[in-house]
């Protein structure tokens, strides 16, 4: 994106001719070799500054590198002191995350025994007047690899996905689709999303498998046809459409399910299920 590269051409250009920077790296996807990128990948930018509350309070450097159409500000309260942050969306559809750092806490987060997992999935150090990153460690991008699951957690996740789902029946009987909506949304999120994941790693024996944030990867990892499953989790406006979607989650975890369960020597829930489904079916067709 022709945007992107000009607005981190400026971006060092600044930073290059200004004192008060001393350091400028590029993290996350951009340098991250097993991330997807397009146009609508983000700048990451984090800017290590002598006095950052200047740069913190005073917005004016925003707007040298465009017109920012909308902006998203987080102070360094928020990060325990570590940093602040300004994510910016320009009029040329660039959006920019800015990571404000003093010297000194940039420093102190080097030195640091682990690397932080922001560094870990990827950095390249764009400008260092004073060699603050000499001492960093490379990355190893494990913070983003699938990694396999204990006994314990895949209990947990198979517990509570069943245990979740009964709230969406109760709402879809109530015709509450709301709440029914949000449930929906913290299945996916917390109970879905790591049964494909440890599916997806599993065909990959474990070795150095990402399938990205939230299941981007899903559909390039995923067979045709049970990319065709996932897809009929997901639900219309209906209640009879939110149903029909709350049944093909059920069939779709109890598949991974099982295909886990054996490939991990663990045992699969199924009297749970069992018994879940019949809740299903009896709440569904009370009058």
């Amino acid at each position: 994106m022709l945007a992107r590269e000009e607005k981190l051409k400026q971006i060092i250009s600044w930073a290059e001719n200004n004192p008060d920077i001393r350091a400028v790296l590029l993290t996350s996807s951009l340098v991250n070799p097993y991330a997807p990128v397009d146009d609508f990948s983000d700048l990451d930018i984090e800017l290590v500054f002598e006095n950052m509350k200047d740069y913190e309070t005073d917005r004016r450097w925003i707007g040298l590198f465009g017109e920012p159409i909308s902006m998203l500000e987080e102070d360094e309260t928020y990060f325990d002191g570590k940093h602040a942050m300004k994510m910016v969306l320009y009029d040329d559809h660039v959006k920019v995350d800015f990571k404000l750092y003093q010297k000194l806490e940039f420093e102190k987060e080097v030195q640091g025994e682990v690397l932080p997992d922001d560094w870990d999935v990827g950095y390249k150090v764009l400008i260092d007047k004073d060699h603050l990153t000499r001492h960093m460690k490379l990355p190893t991008y494990q913070s983003i690899m699938i990694k396999k699951p204990t006994e314990k957690k895949f209990r947990q996740v198979m517990n509570d996905f069943w245990w979740d789902t009964t709230y969406v029946v109760k709402c879809l009987k109530r015709e509450d689709l709301f709440y029914a909506q949000f449930m929906f949304g913290e299945i996916r999120t917390d109970y879905l999303v790591p049964l494909i994941e440890w599916y997806i790693a599993g065909n990959h024996n474990w070795e150095n498998i990402t399938t990205n944030k939230h299941g981007r990867l899903f559909k390039k990892y995923l067979p045709a046809e049970l990319w065709k499953r996932v897809e009929a989790t997901f639900s219309a406006s209906s209640i009879e459409e939110n149903w029909r979607a709350l049944y093909a989650t059920a069939d779709l975890v109890h598949e991974l399910g099982i295909i886990l369960a054996e490939k991990l020597k663990f045992e699969y829930p199924q009297k749970l299920e069992n018994d879940i489904r019949k809740y299903f079916d009896e709440v569904k067709s009370m009058p």
